[in-house]
């Protein structure tokens, strides 16, 4: 069913009572009891400490939780002069259906900056509201995005994935597309909530890769906020990868069509502004299966053997086939194999115009592997020495942009059956 708003009549008509404010934090949350009171709490001492002399709403945007994320929400009792909404959006489950009632309720509300986080942060400060608010009411900023202090395992998708693609499609070094907590000036939550994408995987998981692609390629004016240690309910990439892999990589897929013309021509990369925090913080441990991981990219790789060698060049299928005799201990896929299965692919993804989701699919399995190369790679480095083994892999991926271009342009395979 389609939504034309993503709040309910509750919420909207409490938002017309507030009728204006200057700032508005969203939460996002779904069966987040034993965090969310954190987080408001944070955000609260955060609003007060930094911005007791503005209007600030506070918005829990819930996914119909069925523990008691909601009532903890509700009994938890805000600082002065500050408003709080709990509400349920409308609109299919996921992340971005949640934005898109934020993002309406920071148009109706004709908020200067609107402010979203995870609701299962465990490390989350009073500062980040500062530091994610400051660059765009007081530097002119309209997109802020986040760079944390991570463990090297944790946000596998973005380190192996998304932190290559966008910048090396478009130029700029944003550490975190997908990192989940980011601030952005009123006119930019208006203009992302009238996009027609509240049917598509954006209203899921896709969310914020979209954000962050369209800020870019719109002209946004684009910082970072160094917001520290990253401590949330962080997942073992091989066990619990699922949708949000799915609908992250089909969005990113999605939006290099859409974007073609101002991607094929970029090359190279600049940094982007830095606010915040000016250290590196070592993280905590994040735990890892690695026999899982191996396991799961050679039972892919006997599963799919016969489209990978239809999908991939000789010599990155033949790559992919030395890696299916490895052992656990000695597995390593090499970081230019990668670049090719990432660039062929979604080559092949703007080809094919049936199917789509069944080749993401097939990307799972290969993902699992070069995962599990990059923990044998660096399971001797903190995570800092780690950072620097992803920022020399995305420059491997700037340095083979004609030949995605190239696949781009001329391969022409035939869709799976």
């Amino acid at each position: 069913m389609r939504f034309d708003t993503g709040m309910r009549a509750y919420t909207a008509k409490r938002v017309e009572e507030i009728e204006q404010a200057d700032i508005l934090v969203g939460i996002p949350a779904y069966n987040n009891q034993d965090t969310i009171a954190h987080v408001i709490q944070m955000v609260s001492h955060g609003l007060y400490r930094h911005y007791r002399n503005s209007r600030a709403i506070i918005m829990v945007a819930d996914g119909g939780s069925t523990d008691d994320t909601r009532e903890v929400a509700k009994e938890f009792e805000i600082k002065p002069w500050q408003e709080k909404l709990v509400s349920i959006y409308r609109g299919p489950g996921g992340k971005g259906s949640a934005f898109r009632s934020i993002f309406e309720a920071a148009k109706r509300l004709k908020v200067k900056v609107c402010m979203v986080v995870d609701s299962d942060l465990r490390s989350i400060t009073s500062d980040w509201v500062k530091y994610l608010l400051d660059p765009v009411l007081d530097k002119g900023y309209e997109f802020v995005s986040p760079i944390y202090s991570r463990y090297k395992y944790d946000g596998t998708i973005t380190n192996n994935i998304v932190y290559n693609l966008t910048r090396a499609l478009y130029g700029l070094r944003i550490r975190q597309p997908i990192g989940g907590d980011f601030a952005f000036a009123g006119g930019l939550a208006a203009y992302y909530m009238e996009q027609d994408v509240w049917q598509t995987d954006v209203a899921r998981y896709g969310i914020d890769i979209w954000m962050t692609t369209n800020a870019i390629n719109n002209n946004f004016k684009i910082c970072q906020a160094n917001l520290g240690v990253k401590v949330h309910d962080a997942k073992d990439p091989g066990e619990s990868l699922g949708p949000m892999f799915r609908q992250v990589v089909y969005t990113l897929f999605l939006l290099m069509e859409k974007y073609e013309n101002e991607w094929k021509s970029v090359r190279g990369s600049r940094t982007v502004p830095v606010y915040g925090l000016d250290k590196f913080l070592e993280p905590d441990p994040v735990s890892v299966n690695l026999d899982r991981l191996v396991d799961g990219y050679k039972t892919g790789f006997r599963q799919f053997r016969s489209f990978y060698e239809e999908i991939f060049c000789p010599d990155c299928f033949g790559q992919l086939k030395k890696c299916a005799a490895m052992s656990k201990t000695k597995f390593a896929m090499p970081v230019q194999t990668w670049v090719q299965v990432l660039y062929e692919t979604a080559a092949t993804f703007h080809h094919w115009q049936h199917n789509r989701q069944q080749l993401v699919n097939l990307m799972t399995p290969l993902y699992l592997g070069r995962v599990a190369s990059f923990i044998n790679y660096t399971k001797k480095m903190d995570s800092a020495a780690a950072e620097k083994v992803v920022e020399d892999q995305a420059e491997v991926f700037e340095q083979y942009k004609d030949y995605l271009v190239q696949c781009w342009d001329t391969s022409a395979k035939k869709p799976l059956k």
